[in-house]
């Protein structure tokens, strides 16, 4: 018995945080529909390769923006008869972040692009991107998503900065230390502090090595 097979995809939103702005990982697509357009990255499922979406997700990472992210989960799944061009599709989409600094891979094919300033992109990228970002903005208020973000080494003031470039809000530095103590996933590296400038050394801090990648509170942080 022949079925109906829509096109199934995998879509990613890759984010970090580059002077102090959400920024979004946009792949150029190389065929059509919307042939040299910037898109979320992107692509089939490789049913001979790819165990499931998620391994699929990771692959389409590797290939498009050449990262490997720390944190990558499923969004939500789109479809339907308008979304694309070429017929019924159903997108399964995720969101991943990165730490900043991050390179862009040779060629032209990849580029950071503020958040904010995204406000059309092919086929229902838009939509995605904003689900991601409220999804990611909503995780971080109870959660340890953004220590993911984070370089090797921080401080605590740059972690609650991280904090709160991501929300766009203001944190109570109290507030925000009993909650990181809370979370227990970063713990700090003996005899390490920051040097030079005029200010006290301050100690630095590192992710746990066996933390789960994802700590949540049963609360939200108050923000003002």
């Amino acid at each position: 018995m022949d079925f109906e097979r829509p096109i199934v995809t995998v879509d990613i939103v890759l984010l970090t945080l580059l002077d102090g702005a959400l920024h979004a990982g946009l792949a150029r697509r190389d065929k059509t529909p919307a042939l040299g357009a910037w898109t979320l990255p992107g692509g089939w499922v490789h049913t001979d390769q790819d165990q499931d979406a998620d391994e699929a997700a990771a692959r389409i990472l590797r290939d498009k923006a050449g990262v490997v992210s720390p944190y990558l989960e499923q969004l939500r799944t789109f479809s339907g008869m308008h979304r694309d061009a070429r017929g019924w599709s159903l997108s399964v989409s995720y969101y991943a972040v990165v730490p900043a600094p991050v390179g862009e891979p040779s060629g032209g094919r990849f580029r950071w692009a503020p958040v904010d300033g995204l406000r059309s992109l092919p086929f229902d990228h838009a939509q995605i991107l904003r689900t991601a970002v409220d999804r990611l903005r909503s995780k971080t208020l109870y959660s340890s998503l953004p220590v993911h973000l984070m370089p090797a080494q921080f401080t605590l003031g740059e972690l609650q900065r991280t904090y709160e470039q991501v929300l766009g809000a203001v944190l109570d530095k109290r507030g925000f230390r009993r909650r990181i103590e809370e979370l227990d996933v970063i713990e700090e590296i003996p005899g390490a502090f920051t040097s030079g400038g005029s200010h006290r050394p301050a100690q630095l801090y590192r992710k746990k090595a066996h933390a789960p990648a994802l700590k949540t509170a049963p609360s939200n942080l108050p923000v003002s």
